[in-house]
C-alpha cells in the first residue's frame, strides 16, 4: 500500500477570469432617460442599472445564472482606520 495516498493530489487551479461581455443596445430615448433618472437616483451608471435590472429579473423568472460573478463594487474605496477618525489637531 502507498502511504502518501493524497501527496500526489495537484493543487486545483482557478479557472481565468473571464472578460465582461458588450452588447450595443438600442433604445427608444424616453427609456434612456428613465434609465438615467433611475440609475443616478441609486448612484449607478446606467449601464450598471441595466445589468442591475436583468439580473433580477432573470432572478424572478428562475433563470439566473449559478456560476455568474456578482457586480463589481464601485466607487471609492472604504477608508482606513487610521483616517476615520479625522483630522487631529497638534498642540
Amino acid at each position: 500500500m502507498d502511504d502518501d495516498i493524497g501527496a500526489t493530489e495537484e493543487p486545483r487551479q482557478r479557472r481565468p477570469k473571464p472578460q465582461r461581455k458588450s452588447v450595443l443596445l438600442r433604445l427608444d430615448p424616453a427609456v434612456h432617460e428613465a434609465l438615467q433618472r433611475w440609475a443616478a437616483d441609486e448612484l449607478r451608471s446606467v449601464n450598471a442599472q441595466i445589468e442591475m435590472v436583468l439580473r433580477d429579473a432573470l432572478r424572478s423568472a428562475g433563470r439566473a445564472p449559478r456560476d455568474a460573478d456578482p457586480l463589481p463594487r464601485r466607487g471609492r474605496p472604504p477608508k482606513d482606520a487610521a483616517s476615520q477618525d479625522g483630522p487631529h489637531e497638534d498642540g
